[in-house]
Formats: C-alpha cells, sequence, structure tokens
C-alpha cells in the first residue's frame, strides 16, 4: 500500500471483522492496518473521530487499544505481468507466496505479500516510439506473459514520451518516461487501480455478438452475448460449478477470471487442483496460462469475501482494456451477499427482506453492471469485453429469496438448473422450460450472418415442440401415451430426440464436452427435418410404429460424435432415403 499515512489512532470496540477505532483524518474506504499483527482493513463508516472498520482477517485476540493506522489510499490492486497463472484470496495476496511465508498450510495473520512478484523479470518489446504523443490507454509496449497470451503494457498519463527502453525488466523498473503539462511520469509495467472504481471507456456498445460456449441448450435456446450478464441458480448438487467450469473451458473467451466466492473447502480444492491441470481446446496448452483464480472459501474472514469479486472484476476490466474478450465467473453471490448481511449486522444497520442489507439490490447492480463490450481507451481502435456469469445458491433452492431475485432484475439471461435433471443424468442440467434470455433478438443477425439465416427460426420451432411436450405430459401422466393421437405421439417422439440427442451432452468425450456452433446448427436441422418428415408421412397414411422402427432414428442418436461436418450431408440424404422407403 501506499508509504501516505495519517495520524495513528488506536481501538475502541471489536465485533468480530467489525472493528470501531479512533483515527483522526481519516477519510471512507481507505486501506488500514489494525492492530500489534497489523491486519489489513478498510473503513466502512465515520462517525466524528471515530472509524467503522471492516477487517480482511480473524481479529480473534486482538484488544482495545491497540493502534490503528490508515495507508491513506482505498483498497486496490496491483496490474501487470504476473497475473494470469496466479491463484490470490480476495484481497490479492497469492496464496502460493503466503503459503511459503507461514510455512505451513493455514494463513498467518498479518502476513503481506506482493500481489506481483517483484524479482521476476520481464522481456518488454516497446512499441511506441520515443516522441509520440500518448493518450491514457494507449499501448506502449508488450510482454509475453504466457504462451497463450501477450500482456499490452497501458500508458496511464497523456502527453509526450520522452523515452521507452526495450529490454528485461521487473514490473517496478522505470521503463520510460511520458512528459505531461511540465511533469515528468515515470512509465511501470505495473499499475494499481481502486477495486470499486470501474475502468473508463471510450464508448460502450450494444450486445450483438454472443459468447459460444460449446453448451447446445445454451447457445441454441438461451444465447449469452459477449459483454452481456448472465445468472446460473440453483439447488445444491445441479452443477452452477461445473456448468461455469465448462464455460470457463470451451467458451470463446481469451482470459477467465474465476472468483471462488464463499464456496465450501472441497469444492474450492477441487477447483484448483483440477484447473492447473485442465488442457485449453483451442490451443493444447494448460487452461491457466489464460486463467486468474481467485479462492475465498466459506471458512476466510467474510470482509475479504465482500471484496473478492471487486478484486475479480477490476482484473477482469484490465484484461478487457488490452482489447481482449473476458469472462468473469463468479461462484457465488450469494455468499457474497450473506457477507454483506453479516458485516450489516454488526454494524447495526437496518435490515432488509430476510435480514439482508437494504443496499442489496444496488451492490448486485454496480457488480453487473460493469460488464459490458466497449471501445477501449487509447487512440488506437481496440475492442474488448467483459463478461459476468454469476452462480446463485439459494436455500432449498428456493428463487424466490432477494439474492435471485435482485440478480434476475439485473442480468439478462436466467439459466435454471434442476436437480431433477441432475439427478437423472442429464447435464447440463439446465431447465429448458425456466430459463430464457433476453439477447436473442439482439443476437439473430449475427447468427444469420456466421451460422445459417434459419438458426434462429429452428431454435424457436424447436422450442416450441419442447413447450408442446411438457403439456402433453401432464395428459400422458392421467392417460399414457397410446391415449394421444399419434401426431401428438409423434411429437414426444421428435422432443425425446431433441432431449437425449441435442441437449444433453457428454463432458467425458472430447468431440461432444463442446459444441461448435455450426455443428449444432447442423444436429439441430437434422432432428427438424427428422420431424417434418414424420408429419408428412402421418399425413400420407404411414403408421407411427413403422417410423419409430426406421434406422434413422440411431442414426440421429450417433450424430454427437460426428468431427467431420461434411458427413452431415450423408445423414440426410439416409434419413430421406429411409422415409423413401416407407413408401415402397
Amino acid at each position: 500500500m501506499a508509504s501516505k499515512k495519517t495520524d495513528a489512532g488506536y481501538i475502541q470496540r471489536i465485533s468480530g471483522p467489525v472493528v470501531e477505532a479512533y483515527l483522526p483524518g481519516a477519510r471512507l474506504y481507505d486501506v488500514v492496518k489494525v492492530g500489534n499483527e497489523k491486519l489489513l482493513g478498510e473503513i466502512i463508516k465515520i462517525v466524528g473521530q471515530t472509524s467503522v472498520i471492516q477487517v480482511y482477517e480473524d481479529t480473534s485476540g486482538v484488544m482495545p487499544k491497540e493502534p490503528v493506522v490508515s495507508t491513506g489510499e482505498p483498497l486496490s490492486v496491483e496490474l501487470g505481468p504476473g497475473i494470469l497463472e496466479s491463484i490470490y484470496d480476495g484481497i490479492q495476496r497469492p496464496l502460493k507466496v503466503i503459503e511459503q511465508q507461514a510455512k505451513g498450510v493455514y494463513i498467518t495473520r498479518g502476513i503481506e505479500a506482493p500481489a506481483l512478484d517483484r524479482t521476476k523479470k520481464w522481456v518488454f518489446k516497446a512499441k511506441a516510439k520515443k516522441g509520440d504523443r500518448v493518450k491514457v490507454g494507449d499501448i506502449l509496449g508488450t510482454v509475453q506473459e504466457t504462451e497463450l497470451i501477450e500482456h499490452r503494457i497501458m500508458a496511464q498519463h497523456e502527453g509526450k514520451l520522452e523515452a521507452l527502453d526495450s529490454g528485461s525488466f521487473t514490473v517496478e523498473d522505470e521503463i520510460g518516461k511520458i512528459s505531461s503539462e511540465g511533469k515528468i511520469h515515470p512509465v511501470r509495467m505495473m499499475q494499481r487501480w481502486f477495486v470499486r472504481k470501474s475502468r473508463p471507456v471510450s464508448e460502450k456498445f450494444p450486445p450483438v455478438i454472443p459468447l459460444v460456449t460449446g453448451q447446445r441448450v445454451i447457445d441454441t435456446f438461451f444465447p449469452i452475448a459477449k459483454g452481456g450478464t448472465a445468472c446460473i441458480p440453483g439447488p445444491f448438487g445441479s452443477g452452477k460449478t461445473v456448468t461455469q467450469q465448462s464455460f470457463a473451458k470451451y467458451s470463446d473467451t481469451k482470459i477467465v477470471v474465476y472468483i471462488g466466492c464463499g464456496e465450501r473447502g472441497n469444492e474450492m480444492t477441487d477447483v484448483l487442483t483440477e484447473f492447473p491441470h485442465l488442457i485449453d481446446p483451442n490451443s493444447g496448452k494448460p487452461l491457466m496460462q489464460r486463467t486468474v483464480l481467485i479462492a475465498n472459501t466459506s471458512n476466510m474472514p467474510v470482509a475479504a469475501r465482500e471484496a473478492s469479486v471487486y478484486t475479480g472484476v477490476t482484473i477482469a476490466e484490465y484484461f478487457r482494456d488490452m482489447g481482449y474478450d473476458v469472462a468473469l465467473m463468479a461462484d457465488s453471490t450469494s455468499r457474497w451477499a450473506e457477507a454483506m448481511r453479516e458485516i450489516g449486522g454488526r454494524l447495526e444497520e437496518m435490515p432488509g427482506e430476510e435480514g439482508y442489507p437494504a443496499y442489496l439490490a444496488r451492490r448486485l447492480a454496480e457488480f453487473y453492471e460493469r460488464a459490458g463490450r466497449v471501445r477501449c481507451n487509447g487512440t488506437e481502435d481496440r475492442y474488448g469485453s467483459v463478461t459476468i456469469i454469476g452462480a446463485v445458491s439459494p436455500p432449498g433452492g428456493d428463487i424466490s429469496e432477494p439474492v435471485s431475485q435482485n440478480t434476475l432484475r439485473v442480468t439478462k439471461v436466467f439459466l435454471a438448473l434442476d436437480a431433477s435433471l441432475a439427478y437423472r443424468r442429464h447435464f447440463p442440467a439446465i431447465n429448458w422450460l425456466k430459463s430464457y434470455t433476453l439477447y436473442a433478438d439482439g443476437l439473430s443477425d449475427w447468427f444469420a450472418e456466421k451460422v445459417s439465416s434459419d438458426f434462429t427460426s429452428l431454435s424457436k420451432a424447436a422450442m416450441a415442440l419442447l413447450q408442446k411436450e411438457a403439456e402433453l405430459q401432464e395428459v400422458v401422466q392421467l392417460v399414457g401415451p397410446d391415449a394421444l393421437p399419434e401426431k401428438e405421439q409423434a411429437i414426444l417422439m421428435v422432443t425425446k430426440m431433441l432431449r437425449e440427442d441435442y441437449l444433453q451432452q457428454n463432458a467425458y468425450s472430447d468431440l461432444d464436452a463442446r459444441c461448435d456452433i455450426k455443428k449444432q446448427y447442423l444436429m439441430l436441422k437434422l432432428i427438424m427435418h427428422f420431424a417434418t418428415l414424420t408429419n408428412n408421412a402421418l399425413d400420407t397414411g404411414v403408421q407411427l410404429k413403422k417410423i419409430q422402427d426406421l434406422p434413422a432414428r440411431t442414426t440421429i442418436g450417433r450424430m454427437k460424435e460426428i468431427a467431420n461436418l461434411a458427413d452431415f450431408d450423408k445423414l440426410h440424404r439416409d434419413v430421406e432415403a429411409d422415409f423413401a422407403s416407407l413408401k415402397k
């Protein structure tokens, strides 16, 4: 933190992570060091000379009259080469460094560890030249941070570039100078940014490009836009974490920021042990080379949990400003809200619905509003996006509770996970009747141009069949399927194919775990073509039993494992030949 300090104060009162201290000259949101162990905290309320501080570490054993010192600046993160492949806690302390300092698996209180390695040297290649006029956000040069990602060093001041050197430097070394209004500003590869303040952009665009996730149920029926927002509510065991990990691995984004916010320790351990071994399907390199992990488990101090989402979204905005598409996974925002509720209770604030603070809706909106597809600051045209996908863990799976409802108000995609589907081994366990997207109309032009002009109409027709199936199932439960007319029995046959052969995906299959958007179209087109041929055959008097026995149904069931998209033409011909044989 900055060395600028106000007069030291002292602790007056302690209530768990909330500490009241006499601290003259303090400012709201300044970071302070509390007690003899110098525990990090943040001022969240000031009454006269008394500052109310939320402490990011366990306050057991801290006593009144111990010193409190302000650092003079708000909570900030260090941004520069070395962020990728890192695993941080909620306030951007690297867990590997902390483990070495603590000499054990438990974090010792009061440990200070720089987020970026001060000793490692990075090879900087200058792009700008001495004498250039630069604006804030201009790319001065690059560092090859990992094999997958080129880290772009951006100007933090506007003015004339007096010097810029290529070479091998640490993040604190001076690599150049910018003169502005008679002042000389040193250029370094590292910068700091206050986490509660969003980074500025030149322009924000409407969401018209989809985030292709490789999950058929999402891309076809509930597409998410790049720079958009989505929420995944679901009960325990329905697959929220697995769904987000699928997005991280398979979506067409460059950078992944994964925030484990208040999740169970064993679940976060699985993430931390699995992610370093996951292979990026696009490059064959480790997925960690384009990933930042922020781990803040449920047994860590609640104040750091509250800060972790701001830390994550600030890192995401930093990579967005370089011109990258970033996907941010927050798992889960319910735990974040619970941290706010606990701190609000200790502050003796008037509680809102179910004990959550009255400002819950505003905080959630502020977080999700930092998503967006933008034109970055700088002279060059450079575009980036931050897509925020938040998991919500409503108690008992009841989405009428405040966190789910307030999240639904600000997010545009709702992916309703269903425990009953998960128990039937239908994955992804997304209920197609309860989910929705508000991006479909804005993305239809992209699908028409990049995939096919009839992609949107096909997906609407398929969804209409699935909705009709739900109505028919109520009748089937009363009288059985044989009592239905053949045309309605045919709908049940086609929707079973949609559910089992299209919506279900096998995470253990290299070909089916991630499905290309053009393959999705060809698969859906084949099933809907089968449905059309079935209706035509029934109109000519063919019995449904004969259609059910056609080899075409087995052929369609195996299309998930087709690698060559050209083979779908043969599948179409085979299906048509099967139906032609019925007329003979």
